[in-house]
């Protein structure tokens, strides 16, 4: 049975993690207060901290706010009363790469430039997140995982307005707990580090974000993007959480696992159900330590904390259908990631701002990953109308004037094709798009079924016809992602 890929002395190391962490950190927070301790001329009080926590692959049914029952979640939970969730927020598509370009830069796929996962780098000549906030007086920190720019590209990280960052550029790296895949960009230079032995990768990022937020001054706002890399396959967990869904016999606790053999791309992993559990505990337990430290350092009450996820819940690394609807993991919704159906797009949402945002309160508004750059422009009075997006600002502030999309669109270049469309009610989809552009659509109601099982398009030809021709209407041409000769 294969815990932790790293490890043959794991249980020893894990006891000293942090005492190992905190000496591979104290010299490079050591090195960055050195280069950070020229303030601004503002305060505090002026402008909040923001923490964007992402998931990778997590389903918007996994997390007890969100109905999750199996896999306790109680530090999101606790996050969930103390702010606001959403329960009509959708990722920017429904695979890493072309999602995180979404909220990077407020554009939908069918107007980004990175429409897929395969490193094709963000363009140079659009600001994206990082870059708008440091033009409004933030520093930034990046920990996990990038997948928009290798080293030496116009994507790179040290050139996206990032003063600081620990990561995997190259999506596929950050997925298999490999000593020599993390880049750490430091005093204006990107190299590689390796990860000391038996240190999951993970860890090491919440070390980071703690680290910084615990010798931060008062004296300039921070942006943190906590970009894990779970419970994305590999399906690779530290014993320590994996130890509380298996039995004292070292079986897992849950029916019908099915063991996922060695020899694939993804590694071998005796209990697929009790792994992906013990992944989204961790990450609960990390979001669990970033709240933590905000309330010891004293800036809880100054700090946005968002908590979001880049698609759906996947069927990957030994990780099957049988598997998500056991856990519920796409909630009600059809589909996982790589579907445009709302199982692989609408993901879970919860952002805490105290004494601004309510607690314990809930919204119907619909939003998009790519209304992030707006809202958060919002907040820091850096106003942009050129993108897609729309903030949210007034809906997290309990105001009643709400601007609401017309539509909502995605397109996908994988598996044949696919895009879909959101339009009050209604969403379309097209399947095989890249075989045929002009492709028959689905219908749905979304309102009066969520699960998208009742095609309509026969029904209500003149509703589909119209959503199929706004559908053409709002996608720009791409010289990387096109469907057939379109």
């Amino acid at each position: 049975m294969r815990f932790f890929i790293l490890l043959s002395n794991f249980s020893r190391i894990l006891i000293m993690k942090r005492e190992i962490i905190t000496i591979h950190f104290t010299f490079i927070f050591f090195v960055l207060v050195l280069v950070f301790q020229e303030p601004k001329v503002y305060g505090q009080n002026e402008k909040p901290n923001i923490i964007l926590i992402m998931a990778d692959d997590l389903g918007i049914g996994d997390i007890g706010p969100y109905g999750q029952a199996i896999i306790q979640t109680p530090n999101l939970s606790n996050l969930a009363k103390q702010g606001m969730v959403f329960n009509d927020f959708y990722a920017g598509s429904t695979v890493c790469a072309p999602s995180r370009a979404s909220l990077m830069t407020g554009q939908h796929t069918g107007n980004t430039r990175v429409r897929g996962n395969g490193e094709f780098p963000l363009e140079s000549d659009l600001k994206i997140l990082p870059e708008m906030l440091k033009e409004n007086g933030y520093r930034n920190l990046m920990f996990g995982k990038w997948g928009l720019g290798l080293k030496g590209t116009e994507g790179s990280p040290e050139k996206r307005g990032w003063d600081y960052f620990l990561g995997h550029l190259h999506h596929i790296s950050a997925h298999f707990q490999k000593p020599d895949s993390l880049d750490l960009f430091l005093n204006n230079t990107l190299d590689r580090v390796k990860v000391p032995e038996g240190i999951y990768a993970n860890d090491w990022f919440t070390e980071g974000a703690i680290n910084y937020i615990e010798t931060s001054s008062n004296e300039e706002p921070f942006f943190i993007y906590l970009s894990y890399t779970i419970p994305h396959a590999e399906l690779l967990v530290p014993d320590r959480y994996f130890k509380d869904f298996v039995n004292e016999n070292g079986q897992s606790v849950f029916p019908n696992e099915i063991a996922w053999p060695d020899g694939k791309h993804y590694g071998q992993q005796e209990y697929p159900k009790a792994a992906y559990a013990a992944l989204v505990k961790s990450l609960d337990d990390y979001v669990g330590q970033v709240m933590g430290a905000l309330e010891s350092k004293g800036i809880a009450d100054n700090t946005i904390l968002i908590f979001t996820s880049d698609n759906g819940t996947h069927i990957e690394g030994g990780r099957r259908m049988e598997d998500v609807d056991y856990f519920q993991s796409s909630g009600q919704y059809r589909g996982v990631k790589r579907d445009l159906y709302d199982g692989g797009i609408k993901v879970p949402l919860i952002m805490r701002w105290p004494n601004k945002i309510e607690q314990n309160s809930t919204t119907d508004h619909r939003a998009s990953f790519w209304d992030v750059y707006n809202t958060l422009g919002d907040v820091v009075g850096n106003k942009d109308d050129t993108r897609d997006g729309i903030s949210f600002l007034p809906t997290l502030l309990g105001k009643s004037k709400q601007r609401k999309h017309k539509y909502l669109y995605w397109e996908f270049h994988e598996f044949g094709g696919k895009q879909a469309l959101l339009k009050g009610d209604w969403k379309v989809v097209r399947l095989e798009v890249g075989k045929n552009p002009t492709n028959k659509v689905e219908l749905y109601n979304v309102k009066n079924d969520p699960s998208e099982q009742i095609d309509l398009a026969d029904k209500f030809t003149k509703k589909a016809a119209g959503l199929t021709r706004l559908m053409d209407k709002v996608r720009t041409s791409s010289s990387l992602f096109n469907f057939g000769n379109k």
